[in-house]
């Protein structure tokens, strides 16, 4: 029997929708420290807060997200969303102080979750059922990519050029994700939920409850994976190695991509289990061995393994999170799996760094390989007691 198409326009629309919008997020984390400081004359602390402000934009917004694409016309939804993106990308070339870049953020962080959301969400449900899992996992490469991609290009102009050129560009990236989102045949995603906008407003308005064993799980993963995303530059100085950061990300990146096809066809064909079980020895083994790290070459290595598994468990909880919740719900799903990765990269950050800086580094790498034996435990309760994890 021949397999259902998986690279459909609309898939492959959403995929590279998406990419342009986490290439955005990351070129501008990469640079805004950098032009806190330079430009506008602010400090470590001005710098992070705009961080911090991005993100309590996007969990403020993240669960309205996930309700309005089930109640409203989803293609109308993401061109709203998009073109709000690209709007929001334009006020950075007018921030001149610290109070206008914080409040750009908050918006960006605000629309980069409601846009991310909408395209996730649209993506799972252009996917045909048997190939959910593989689909998944492709369309959370793309955002992996976007992780490597991003900060080259944030940092190449801005090392070149003035930063009004690298937020022209971010505008450029912005003007594709929404170009990528919006040209798909109308009649697919104008579809929207049979429930009344009447209904009165309730906490599962917001948040799917079948979806929340899989966001707790999936949270465990982003808090430990936090470590590695926020402080591998820092351990790369201690080490000597500063120099090979983008080689690790690289290395963590092309893994993704190639161990992809494997995963997405193992987690359909023989379930769920296998994936995540493995993927969590690999993530967790890599971390051990990060902690263990005495030269370039060790480095590398335990970018393989973090690659590996990371690329593996993520987009299976979050295929999980969707199989598990009503079609109809799928935007809440999804929202509601975010919600739980943004609140846990904030607290994984906050923790970890509390550890980094009175146990070191290789401390706080084991204690986020801690996390991902916790992640195990908490996955095969929920398996064990809810006996919902089925291959497809």
């Amino acid at each position: 029997m021949a397999k259902s198409n998986l690279w459909t326009p609309e898939f492959l629309g959403m995929s590279l929708s998406s990419f342009f919008q986490y290439m955005t997020h990351y070129a501008l984390i990469a640079a805004l420290p950098i032009f806190v400081i330079d430009f506008l004359q602010g400090n470590d602390w001005e710098a992070g807060l705009a961080m911090t402000f991005f993100q309590i934009g996007a969990v403020l917004c993240r669960p309205l997200a996930g309700k309005w694409i089930d109640q409203f016309n989803r293609r109308k939804m993401a061109l709203g969303a998009l073109g709000s993106f690209l709007a929001i990308s334009c006020l950075y070339l007018a921030v001149h102080n610290l109070v206008s870049l914080l409040a750009v953020r908050l918006l960006h962080g605000a629309i980069f979750a409601i846009g991310t959301t909408t395209v996730a969400a649209m993506a799972a449900l252009a996917l045909p059922a048997e190939r959910k899992g593989e689909g998944i996992g492709y369309f959370a490469m793309f955002s992996s990519l976007a992780m490597v991609v991003g900060p080259f290009f944030s940092l190449l102009l801005s090392s070149r050029y003035p930063f009004p050129v690298l937020f022209a560009g971010c505008v450029v990236l912005a003007l594709l994700s929404l170009w990528c989102g919006t040209r798909q045949n109308p009649g697919v995603f104008d579809g929207k939920t049979s429930e009344k906008q009447s209904a009165p407003l309730t906490w599962n308005s917001f948040i799917e409850p079948k979806a929340l064993p899989m966001a707790l799980s999936g949270g465990l993963l982003f808090f430990a994976y936090s470590g590695v995303l926020v402080f591998i530059p820092l351990y790369a100085k201690q080490l000597g190695l500063s120099g090979f950061t983008s080689a690790f990300f690289a290395v963590f990146a092309l893994v993704i991509v190639l161990t992809r096809p494997l995963v997405g066809r193992l987690f359909d064909q023989a379930g769920a289990k296998m994936v995540v079980y493995s993927g969590l020895l690999l993530f967790g083994t890599g971390l051990i061995a990060l902690s263990q790290v005495q030269g370039l070459y060790g480095f590398l290595a335990a970018a393989v393994l973090i690659g590996g598994g990371f690329g593996a468990v993520s987009p299976a909880f979050q295929t999980l999170a969707i199989q598990h919740s009503p079609v109809r719900r799928a935007g809440v799903a999804t929202a509601t799996y975010f919600l739980a990765l943004d609140i846990s990269v904030g607290l994984g950050s906050f923790f970890l760094s509390a550890v980094a800086a009175q146990a070191g580094y290789p401390v706080m790498y084991l204690m986020a390989a801690f996390m991902i034996g916790m992640t195990a435990a908490v996955f095969y309760r929920i398996e064990a007691g809810e006996a919902v994890i089925r291959p497809q």
